[in-house]
């Protein structure tokens, strides 16, 4: 089992794991709105958290509100920094092309994810050291074992 961190929190819910061993604990809407198709919203949880400094919170989409619904965060994943105080809000999308989708009080959007940081520490030199990849970006691997001549 991880280690545990205490997080200061004032909210009207708390965010809760649904199950043991999940990484994300559920946020909810503090407030009602219609998401309608194409339309983004920031929707606040009414949580506000005091991280410990090294660590950060990451919010990140409910996969269900995803897959049935379209529904995702526009800076998937946001940021919590250890040091903003203010409420954690979350900036909903709806992708779908028909369908607009209702929130209400109370029902789970986001996931918000704690997790311990290392600060880097930037080293400026004339050239990188080699690696295996070099300088290749999108799509350098292929999309899977047959496009990218890997054999399985």
């Amino acid at each position: 089992m991880t280690e545990s961190v205490d997080v200061l929190i004032t909210a009207d819910r708390l965010p809760s794991y649904a199950h043991p061993g999940d990484a994300g604990a559920d946020l909810h809407a503090a407030e009602s709105l219609v998401l309608e198709p194409g339309e983004r919203a920031t929707v606040g949880t009414g949580v506000s958290i005091a991280l410990p400094d090294g660590y950060v919170a990451f919010v990140v989409p409910r996969s269900g509100l995803a897959f049935k619904h379209g529904i995702t965060i526009v800076n998937a994943p946001g940021t919590v920094d250890a040091g903003y105080r203010g409420e954690i809000k979350v900036s909903l999308l709806n992708t779908d092309a028909r369908e607009a989708y209702s929130i209400s009080v109370g029902d789970r959007i986001a996931q918000v994810i704690v997790m311990p940081v290392s600060r880097a520490r930037f080293v400026p030199v004339d050239r990188l050291p080699g690696s295996e990849r070099g300088e290749g970006g999108f799509g350098s691997t292929g999309f899977s074992e047959s496009k990218s001549g890997v054999s399985a």
